[in-house]
């Protein structure tokens, strides 16, 4: 059994990233719509969204407003926190 791709990209250090992309509406250039992208990516440069970001720019009309980006790693270091105290059940 092997481990898939995205498995793979958590272990190579990349996170879950989502970008909310406003845009203007090519026909009505004064309306503003939304679109959600996520992917996995690496913090903080983000070359895959980089790249989505310039096919965007090349390829479609709507030009884009704003992009706000949130970053999660799934896969860490586990923290540890040693207690004072033992807790007896039955």
């Amino acid at each position: 059994m092997q481990a898939s791709p995205e498995f793979r990209k958590q272990l190579a250090g990349y996170g879950l990233t989502t970008a909310e992309i406003l845009y203007r509406m090519p026909d009505h250039p004064s309306l503003l719509q939304s679109y959600l992208w996520q992917d996995y990516d690496l913090f903080p440069d983000f070359p895959t969204l980089k790249k989505f970001l310039d096919f965007w720019t090349r390829t479609l009309e709507g030009p884009l407003f704003k992009v706000t980006v949130g970053h999660q790693r799934l896969i860490r270091p586990a923290v540890l926190k040693a207690l004072d105290g033992e807790f007896q059940l039955n």
